[in-house]
């Protein structure tokens, strides 16, 4: 099993072309710690939000990259 970020606007379509690599992960803690590394440069590069895969299979969605206010 891999777990994997997929890149997303703000109305959850898949954003292609950010710059950043799709990096996949043996663990769902080692792909949240890398988001938690990342982010900042995701919402530069035009990600909005993300979505967990483990292969296919949804963890969660539209985790929003903005600050809460």
């Amino acid at each position: 099993m891999t777990w994997r970020w997929r890149y997303e606007d703000a109305n959850g379509a898949e954003v292609a072309g950010t710059g950043i690599a799709r990096e996949t992960f043996p663990t769902q803690a080692d792909a949240e710690t890398w988001l938690g590394e990342t982010w900042r440069e995701l919402l530069e590069s035009g990600v909005e939000q993300v979505t967990l895969l483990e292969d296919d299979r949804v963890e969660y969605a539209g985790m929003s990259l903005r600050p809460a206010e």
